[in-house]
């Protein structure tokens, strides 16, 4: 027992000096190559390739033993037992996960190993090379060439490791474990509403980099001065202090250079006078490029500011109404993981057809590209960390598992002028506890980006039970810039009929955006208005509960639930549900249910 114990405290030891190196910025416009495509698969039930027969991680021993699989070994001859081989397993595609691919994976949660094989043309052992992950749901332990790179827990972020150490011109070859069971202490916790998709769902990509090179950079406007453009470079080398370095955006003949200090970082603010700010009816995006020696990166970024005074939001000082829809990031008619960009056009133009100018992306990060879609279209943007329903408030392992995911989907997004608001969580039941780590959460966001709003999706609750006056009382209200919640009345609780008698008492001062409403509908499904599941009732209570939404005089925008029917392991109604959660306003054919078109009406005439 106590050498197992040892060999424990040696594992858990190594993982924590392997998390993921700093993330790359703007992987997305980097020229790299991609890893994309078929991998090779091990289903690992029992967790055989980790561990040995006395439950010690192989990758905790400096001796592994022939059975891990990270290894990817092969017999030396006739006698040698080596009990895998990934070059005879199926294949996966990547990205994807592998519950819609594999039928016998559908329901499957734990450990399944991926392998691919490269080589780089035309390697240069005088550049640095990083492996980049856009995501791997839920935790990855990660190995090149038979070594480990590092593992990464959170399923909905990028990360990166740097392999100059282990990589070669051909021949290579990279492991990865991925295991996405649930557990009480991670974030999300065991119990969420949507499907747990497992497997390396977004882009893998080799990068060749300087040996300094452009590591991190943000640059916006100043969120009270629209003439002042700040922001900061981080390079990563060993020749990043006293670097020069220069930030460059030829349509505003604008080309500065600037001086790292000891540590690599400048901080520095643009005076600028003719600036043309984004905003919803005018997507402009600048070509913005950012240089250190041989290492050049270019962006398109769009310049604008985002506040609120009293209960009004306002776009570049000028207010505006959120029309928006929620998305699950969910290809409904492949019924698995979203993953590309025709996937994120899919969904974005159902929002623009549905006369939306907003979207919440729940209840996680989602894809970059639908960030990058957003800015190029108009769209404003909702982004959401994974702290949904119950987390163990209590545990500070949990509360740092929800600041690094919130912090990587900042890094990443802090430069898309579609993104206006952080949400801290959804759903999430009051205590002292729960209190003081949303509130942590939010004071983590403001000092990573102060030119955003947070919010939160939370509860609302009448005065008395079955009453008609609607209450939040909650004391992250003051802590948040945007007052959100969601609301079910007319089908988790009240009749529809009454909803027209509906009042809300709110004494916040604040812009109040509904994170949600709606109600489960079978597409193709017909009775009366009353009838329940019925394309007829969804319709009725659209009809019914906007005006009265509307009417709240602090109402600042309205995302309904949801834009399609996405799968839910929690949803066994048959033949309503069958796995899937029916709030869509489109089935998982593509079909539109009649409540689309209530709401495509309401935003078509609304006064706001």
């Amino acid at each position: 027992m106590r050498l197992i114990v040892s060999s424990f405290l040696v594992f858990m030891m190594a993982t924590s000096l392997l998390a993921s190196d700093a993330l790359l910025q703007n992987n997305y416009l980097r020229k790299g190559l991609t890893l994309n495509g078929k991998w090779n698969y091990i289903v690992d039930v029992y967790e055989t390739g980790y561990y040995n027969y006395r439950w010690e991680p192989h990758d905790g021993s400096t001796n592994p033993g022939s059975g891990a699989f990270f290894l990817n070994e092969k017999p030396q001859n006739k006698r040698e037992i080596i009990e895998y081989d990934f070059d005879m397993a199926p294949t996966l595609l990547v990205p994807g996960d592998w519950n819609s691919q594999k039928e016998k994976l559908f329901y499957y949660e734990g450990t399944l190993w991926y392998k691919k094989s490269f080589d780089i043309e035309n390697f240069d052992a005088n550049k640095r090379y990083y492996l980049h992950f856009g995501a791997v749901n839920y935790r990855a332990d990660v190995y090149v060439n038979g070594k480990k790179l590092g593992v990464h827990k959170g399923g909905f972020t990028p990360f990166n490791f740097e392999m100059t150490h282990l990589v070669n011109a051909k021949d290579n070859f990279v492991v990865v474990r991925v295991d996405n069971k649930r557990a009480a202490d991670e974030v999300p916790t065991l119990n969420t509403d949507w499907w747990n998709y497992g497997g390396i769902t977004r882009d893998v990509t080799v990068y060749e980099l300087e040996q300094t090179f452009i590591e991190d950079y943000s640059l916006q406007l100043d969120k009270e001065n629209n003439k002042l453009l700040n922001g900061y470079i981080q390079l990563n080398g060993d020749t990043k202090a006293n670097a020069k370095v220069t930030v460059n955006i030829p349509e505003l003949k604008l080309n500065k250079e600037f001086t790292t200090d000891a540590n690599g970082h400048v901080k520095f603010s643009i005076p600028t006078k003719k600036l043309n700010l984004w905003s919803c009816d005018n997507p402009k995006l600048y070509d913005v490029s950012f240089a250190s020696g041989d290492d050049i990166i270019s962006d398109k970024i769009g310049f604008r500011q985002i506040s609120t005074r009293g209960s009004d939001i306002l776009l570049n000082d000028e207010v505006v109404f959120l029309k928006g829809i929620c998305i699950h990031e969910e290809n409904a008619m492949r019924g698995g993981r979203a993953y590309s960009m025709e996937d994120a056009v899919t969904h974005l133009n159902w929002a623009k057809e549905l006369g939306c100018n907003f979207v919440r992306l729940a209840h996680y990060p989602h894809n970059e590209n639908m960030v990058r879609l957003a800015d190029e279209m108009g769209m404003l943007v909702w982004e959401e960390s994974p702290v949904y329903w119950t987390i163990q408030w209590e545990n500070p392992e949990t509360y740092k598992k929800a600041e690094q995911q919130l912090t990587e989907v900042v890094y990443r997004d802090k430069n898309r002028a579609s993104v206006i608001i952080w949400s801290m969580a959804n759903e999430t039941p009051q205590s002292e506890p729960r209190l003081e780590f949303l509130s942590n959460l939010a004071k983590k966001t403001r000092s990573l980006d102060d030119t955003r709003l947070v919010s939160a999706a939370l509860e609302v609750h009448s005065t008395v039970p079955g009453g008609n006056t609607m209450v939040i009382e909650d004391e992250f209200a003051d802590v948040v810039d945007i007052l959100s919640f969601n609301q079910y009345y007319g089908w988790y609780w009240g009749d529809i009929e009454n909803i027209k008698n509906l009042k809300w008492e709110i004494d916040i001062d604040k812009p109040v955006v509904i994170s949600e409403f709606g109600a489960g509908a079978l597409q193709g499904y017909h009775g009366d208005s009353l009838t329940a599941w019925s394309e007829e009732f969804q319709e009725l209570l659209y009809e019914k509960t906007l005006p009265v939404l509307n009417a709240i005089p602090q109402i600042s925008g309205i995302t309904p639930w949801i834009i399609s029917d996405f799968r839910s392991p929690r949803r066994v109604l048959i033949p309503y549900q069958d796995g899937w959660n029916r709030k869509g306003l489109i089935s998982e054919t593509g079909n539109k249910k009649k409540a689309f078109y209530t709401l495509q009406n309401f935003y078509k005439n609304i006064n706001k």
